[in-house]
């Protein structure tokens, strides 16, 4: 197989995969509501279930980039697929609080996989580093937008248990027909984009503190938002809508993210990183505070303007490690940059069910707009540090 061919299959596999990571990690935060109504448990005990998924999202992420530079990115995506879906029919399975908890850790086992291994195989075979970034991003935003809606209509329709059988076996599907498809990790096509020179900074040490300052802040408002958006929509925009109604909206809003992701990755081919950077991130505290002071209308509307922040965000943070790290440290570079930010977020699950029960989903926004406010400092941080250093060096490149 040539490796134009080897690329072009290996990023729409990549595509597919960062889609179901999405989808998959946010099944359970809709059907919660399908099974608190079933078995008469609390929606906060429920949820605080999750609390293993989560940091096994983030802390597993870390060990990933190392693994797939031994075995293979190839085979750790496959990996990913499979685990994905036999850790669905799991949590189908189960029946019990024990039981749910065991299989969701799973589940965040086989989801730390992705991240790591398939953010460095889209720079490596990637032609134009931002369109093919902004693209993957509107695939992940297209999974965590279609979670809530189709959740909820085969929780409604069906069962639950129906929520997590259907992608479990197109997760089993689509790995089937990767390593089908995609015989090894090859030689990239996009050598241009994914070996671009790096940027050169004169203090490095203090930009990463800003970027980590940054990745740790965006993994609480992300999770904050993201995990909790369907019962805040459901709370905030009445009681009385019915469930598969109330996955539609939490759908609507994150398709605004899609949008975003889209156009960032547009624009990063144009634009400086760092001034981006602190353009979109003034959206996510002001967003978030809107949503946290209304209800109704302008609830959603102050969500739809921290989702295209957040979502964005993920763009910007993938272009920045592609631009200013060498190209034999990027899946260590990302998997260390997804550890900061999912691992920061795992202790979100139980941190969203104490704050509801002390002050509803209001508080849990106005924390949400807090962690927002630090992002946009250390995004002007960032811009400060960068101001008067190299051009971004795609063009050179392409």
């Amino acid at each position: 197989m040539d490796s134009d061919t080897l690329s072009r299959r290996t990023l729409r596999f990549v595509n597919v995969a960062h889609a179901l990571d999405h989808f998959v990690l946010l099944i359970y935060p809709t059907a919660v509501i399908a099974i608190a109504a079933q078995t008469g448990l609390g929606y906060g005990e429920l949820i605080g279930l999750a609390t293993g998924a989560f940091v096994a999202f983030g802390l597993c992420s870390l060990p990933m980039g190392s693994l797939a530079d031994r075995f293979g990115r190839r085979n750790m995506l496959a990996v990913f697929f499979f685990g994905y879906g036999l850790s669905c029919l799991g949590v189908a399975s189960a029946s019990t609080p024990l039981g749910f908890a065991l299989w969701l850790c799973v589940l965040g086992l086989a989801s730390a996989i992705y991240h790591p291994v398939g953010s460095a195989m889209l720079v490596t075979h990637a032609r134009r580093l931002g369109r093919d970034l902004g693209i993957n991003g509107v695939w992940g935003n297209f999974g965590a937008a279609s979670a809530s809606g189709l959740t909820a209509l085969l929780a409604a329709t069906i069962s639950w248990r129906a929520a997590f059988v259907v992608p479990g076996l197109v997760c089993l599907a689509c790995g089937a027909a990767f390593l089908a498809l995609v015989p090894g990790d090859g030689e990239a096509s996009g050598k241009k984009a994914g070996g671009a020179a790096v940027i050169p900074v004169t203090r490095p040490w203090a930009l990463m503190a800003m970027f980590g300052l940054s990745i740790f802040a965006g993994g609480l408002t992300f999770n904050l938002t993201t995990i909790s958006l369907p019962k805040v929509i459901d709370e905030g925009v009445g009681h009385a809508l019915p469930l598969a109604l109330t996955g539609s909206l939490a759908t609507g809003v994150f398709l605004f993210g899609a949008l975003m992701q889209l156009a960032m990755g547009r624009l990063i081919d144009r634009y400086s990183l760092p001034a981006l950077f602190v353009a979109l991130s003034v959206l996510q505290p002001l967003g978030l505070g809107i949503a946290a002071l209304s209800t109704g209308v302008p609830l959603l509307v102050g969500l739809v303007l921290a989702m295209t922040a957040i979502y964005g965000q993920v763009v910007i943070n993938d272009a920045m490690i592609a631009r200013y790290v060498p190209p034999a440290y990027r899946a260590r570079a990302y998997s260390v940059r997804y550890f900061v930010g999912f691992t920061a977020s795992g202790f979100v699950v139980p941190a969203i069910a104490l704050l509801h029960e002390r002050g509803g989903f209001g508080l849990v926004l106005g924390v949400a707009s807090a962690c927002g406010a630090v992002i946009w400092l250390s995004a002007l941080g960032f811009l400060r540090l960068t101001q008067g250093g190299a051009r971004p060096a795609l063009a050179a490149a392409e």
